[in-house]
């Protein structure tokens, strides 16, 4: 990617392929505790050491939407985000894979990717974008993966 991340990027910059790596965040103990109060969401699989020892992992599992939850944050401190932060005009959906899980002490990062675009109305001040979204562990093994999509403003006219 070769853009000036210090201007703004509307839908005309982004280019097919455009990909941005954020920094990492390990997954602790009092994330699960604080997201399993955030949500309400207190599965035993998370919860409950003991129970958990039973499970495929054989220890509990950070939340499945915890990792995507995240994932947000990260990919939200990118200088690319920054630079298109003010042109985000919509999520319209989003089609994500839990495929592996994710565990205390696990460090996540972000990579996302521009996979589409549309312009289906060119008279419109905004074009679609599809984002390919992938959270990998520290052992680089992907652990979530989606695409999200968006409206995202064209330069004004």
């Amino acid at each position: 990617m070769k853009k000036d991340l210090e201007q703004q990027i509307y839908f005309e910059d982004m280019e097919i392929g455009d990909k941005v790596v954020s920094v990492g965040r390990t997954i602790t103990e009092a994330d699960i505790v604080s997201f399993a109060g955030l949500t309400g969401d207190y599965n035993t699989l998370h919860t409950d050491a003991e129970f958990a020892k039973g499970s495929i992992a054989g220890q509990r599992l950070a939340h499945g939407m915890l990792p995507l939850t995240y994932s947000s944050g990260l990919f939200t401190r990118t200088s690319y985000n920054q630079a298109m932060m003010a042109q985000m005009a919509a999520l319209t959906e989003i089609n994500w894979k839990f495929k592996k899980p994710v565990l205390i002490g696990d460090t996540i990062h972000v990579e996302q990717e521009v996979i589409e675009k549309a312009d289906p109305r060119p008279e419109s001040d905004m074009g679609k974008v599809i984002f390919l979204r992938t959270i990998f562990n520290q052992r680089g093994e992907i652990v979530q993966q989606g695409e999200f999509k968006q409206l995202i403003r064209k330069y004004p006219k």
